[in-house]
């Protein structure tokens, strides 16, 4: 290819050659809204996500409404559980007429189309805001954990959960859960495996929002989520969950670690997704609250670049926004 035989300014002189040769493309299937549900009446705003709310279950139905309408294909669900609640097992996790589970009926009863994704995860129910059951020194107990989380998955594939989605990064899990759904009847409840899922910076947000920063402190997750060096623990990771009976796998979080991504994708080739977490998002929303970026372009463009890296979706909290401006296109 010389110059001026090959010109590659020729095809991008135009929309229509432009669109004609895209290799990829984001639309509304693409993306997935996390959604925080708490016990309280109305919303209340978080504010280091800002745009982003607590919801009642009945404001929560408003919400799903909003997302059915635009054409989002599933909503991920978030309980804020209230401190009186939370225990050292981690018991509310399980409770059938728990938070999260009557969310999901409703959701459910209302919206029969609209698929619900649950966090299959400890740390809003424990008092001090780790992912599993603490032994004596403070050690985050693998096998107890796991026990824990089969509950969960089961309380929440009763409650009419589509999609159940392990983050708590636990040894053996998705196995486990996948056999007792099977065993339980559940054989159509889908696993999303948070299968390279790092010890990121970026969570803080969200544990705001969820009420777990506070019970944390200064502890860390670092004995059981990924450490941010490391890729080919990744693929390993992801493996061991393929076998276990995960049907779609997660890298988490999104944009840095697109890298990972690509190699999860190529290599597996298998439903991948990605998280675009909570400090992403506030990143975005402040730049553009200050003037300092185009949050509409930008926006699109990073949820673009999920999609070039080998996802095939994202949990994003921008889903509602993302896809307003992708129907007025």
């Amino acid at each position: 290819m010389t110059y001026p035989d090959t010109r590659f300014r020729r095809m991008r002189r135009d929309a229509f050659s432009r669109r004609l040769m895209r290799e990829h493309t984001l639309t509304v299937d693409d993306l997935i809204y996390p959604v925080f549900v708490h016990g309280h009446d109305g919303r209340a705003a978080v504010p280091s996500m800002p745009g982003i709310e607590r919801m009642s279950i009945d404001e929560l139905l408003r919400e799903a409404e909003q997302a059915s309408v635009l054409g989002v294909p599933a909503l991920a669900l978030f309980p804020v559980t209230a401190a009186a609640a939370k225990s050292l097992d981690a018991a509310a996790a399980w409770d059938d007429d728990g938070l999260c589970q009557r969310a999901v009926r409703a959701l459910k009863s209302r919206f029969p189309e609209l698929g619900v994704i649950t966090d299959v995860a400890l740390d809003p129910y424990t008092s001090h805001g780790q992912d599993g059951i603490l032994d004596d020194a403070g050690y985050v107990q693998n096998d107890v954990t796991v026990e824990a989380l089969v509950k969960q998955a089961l309380s929440h594939a009763r409650a009419g959960a589509d999609v159940v989605a392990p983050s708590d990064m636990m040894d053996g899990r998705i196995g486990a859960i996948r056999m007792a759904l099977e065993e339980a009847g559940h054989v159509n409840v889908r696993i999303l495996a948070y299968a390279a899922k790092y010890a990121s910076a970026f969570y803080g947000p969200f544990r705001d929002a969820v009420g777990s920063a506070s019970a944390l402190g200064k502890a860390d997750k670092r004995t059981y989520q990924m450490d941010p060096g490391n890729t080919d623990e990744a693929l390993r990771e992801v493996a061991a969950d393929l076998d276990e009976g995960a049907d779609m796998v997660m890298v988490k979080p999104g944009m840095p670690y697109l890298d990972v991504m690509r190699r999860v994708k190529d290599t597996f080739g298998v439903p991948t997704f990605a998280y675009q977490v909570s400090g992403e998002y506030a990143m975005l929303k402040a730049a553009a609250a200050n003037g300092w970026l185009d949050e509409r372009a930008c926006v699109l463009e990073a949820l673009l670049g999920f999609k070039r890296a080998g996802a095939d979706g994202v949990l994003t909290y921008f889903a509602l926004d993302a896809a307003r401006w992708l129907r007025a296109d």
